[in-house]
């Protein structure tokens, strides 16, 4: 089966991404991924409309993106949109905004679609064959839970945690005081011990004759391995596998939430635009390996982008 060039432009919460790459099959080879940090979700959760500025910022993004497209020879990339787009009340003012943009359509999916598709992605890595895993994607606006083995996955659901939507929630001093922080943590051990956890143990127990690996498959997964790589750029080689303990992940959670905003922004690995809400992010993971009993996360570049390129739209 020869290869075919495909794209994909990912309109988040926090960010509109692209991934451009050679699909044959269930086999996707990144060739170019960029990121605009469009903040699509700012202000959002008090009123569910996305704001006009957000909205524009967000359309520029992905006519941009499209423009890199099709310099990579790919004429009509396929966009989608997730939590702020499928739970806003104007999505369609987005919608709309786009195709003036740049002439093309949106794909709002289902919080199931898309956790459907971070399996779907994170499995086409033959290294993880033949194991179980709970996939946990934490993105602006939700975090996607998946649970399952080869290509079948037993559980899906996603949460309405995010990591915008919790930093707007929270809304910490800066620098993050030890209320800041005693009020994050009460706040998601509320959400895994009356929501999560009760959704997602019964397919856990079921499994209790395999090791679970956790997986993380976000933005903020990748940031905390390049933290612990140093890495100024990202390196899908040196990120991909990458695996942090539990101990590890609350001495970043820690380290992060003692430091002011400007000394986040410079710390090596760190994209400064995303060093606000990196405090939500690792929060999240710590509560998760936490509450899920979980000694270490590994890191996966994989996803639903991945999948959205394998998967035939019209």
């Amino acid at each position: 089966m020869g290869s075919l060039r495909r794209a994909v432009i990912d309109i988040g919460t926090n960010s509109v991404k692209l991934l451009i790459g050679e699909v044959s099959g269930h086999h996707v080879e990144p060739l170019r991924e960029e990121s605009n940090q469009s903040r699509l979700g700012s202000g959002f959760y008090e009123t569910h409309q996305l704001r006009p500025t957000a909205i524009a910022r967000t359309a520029r993004a992905v006519a941009d993106f499209a423009a890199l497209a099709s310099q990579s020879g790919v004429r009509r990339p396929r966009v989608i949109a997730t939590s702020a787009a499928r739970d806003a009340v104007n999505g369609e003012e987005l919608v709309s905004a786009v195709r003036a943009a740049c002439g093309l359509p949106v794909e709002i999916i289902s919080g199931e679609q898309e956790a459907d598709w971070v399996f779907l992605g994170v499995a086409t890595d033959p290294a993880l064959g033949g194991q179980a895993l709970l996939i946990v994607d934490a993105g602006g606006g939700s975090t996607e839970f998946i649970l399952g083995e080869g290509r079948h996955a037993h559980f899906r659901q996603s949460f309405r945690l995010g990591t915008v939507r919790l930093l707007e929630r929270l809304r910490p001093t800066d620098p993050p005081a030890a209320e800041d922080w005693a009020r994050c943590q009460e706040t998601l051990h509320h959400l895994f011990d009356r929501e999560i956890g009760p959704a997602i143990q019964p397919a856990l127990s079921a499994l209790t004759h395999r090791t679970v690996q956790l997986v993380g498959t976000s933005g903020t997964a990748s940031i905390l391995a390049c933290l612990a790589k140093r890495l100024t750029t990202f390196d899908r080689d040196r990120i991909e596998a990458t695996r942090l303990t539990r101990a590890h992940v609350r001495r970043e959670r820690e380290r992060l939430w003692s430091l002011p905003l400007e000394q986040r922004k410079a710390l090596p690995g760190l994209p400064p635009e995303r060093a606000d809400v990196i405090l939500t992010g690792v929060a999240i993971y710590e509560a998760v390996m936490e509450k899920l009993h979980c000694p270490d996360l590994r890191v996966s570049t994989r996803g639903l982008r991945f999948a959205a390129l394998m998967t035939p739209h019209g």
